[in-house]
C-alpha cells in the first residue's frame, strides 16, 4: 500500500529544493516531534547515490538510521530512492504562493497506516517551517 502526505512550502524552488538534500538542513527539519531529532546527515546525491539519516530520541533511549538509494533524481522536480524492501517518491511542483512538497512511499506492516501518514507529515510540515524561517 503506498501513503501520500504533502504540503505547500512559501518559498522558491532553489530553496525548497536545497533544504530537501543538504545534511546541515536535514539535521533541522527531520523529526516527527520536538523529543526526536537527526544528529547526522549523509547525502550523495546522484542514482546509486546512498542516503543516511541517523534519528533519535533526545533523551537518548533510542534511534535508528533512516536510509537508502537513490534511484532517480530530477533536479527541482522529483527524487525517488529505496530504502530496504521499499520505496518513496518526492515530488515538487511550483504553484501560486510556493512549492507544493509531495512523499509517497510504501507502508511498512509494524505501525498502522494512520500512524505512519501522521508520523511522515509531522516531518514534512517542520520541513515546510524550516525552509519558511530560512526565507524569512
Amino acid at each position: 500500500m503506498k501513503i501520500t502526505v504533502q504540503t505547500l512550502v512559501k518559498a522558491p524552488m532553489a530553496d525548497v529544493w536545497q533544504a530537501y538534500v543538504t545534511p546541515a538542513d536535514i539535521m533541522q527539519w527531520n523529526a516527527a516531534s520536538d523529543d526526536w531529532h537527526t544528529p547526522h546527515a549523509e547525502v550523495d546525491l546522484r542514482v546509486g547515490g546512498r542516503f543516511l539519516a541517523r534519528m533519535e530520541a533526545r533523551d537518548g533511549s533510542m534511534g535508528f538510521d533512516f536510509e537508502g538509494v537513490y534511484t532517480r533524481i530530477t533536479e527541482h522536480r522529483d527524487i525517488a530512492y529505496r530504502f530496504g524492501d521499499r520505496e518513496a517518491e518526492v515530488v515538487f511542483a511550483e504553484e501560486a504562493g510556493g512549492v507544493r512538497v509531495k512523499v509517497t512511499f510504501d507502508a511498512e506492516d509494524t505501525h498502522t497506516i494512520q500512524q505512519q501518514s501522521e508520523g511522515w507529515q509531522a516531518i514534512l510540515d517542520n520541513f515546510a517551517k524550516h525552509v519558511e524561517s530560512k526565507a524569512a
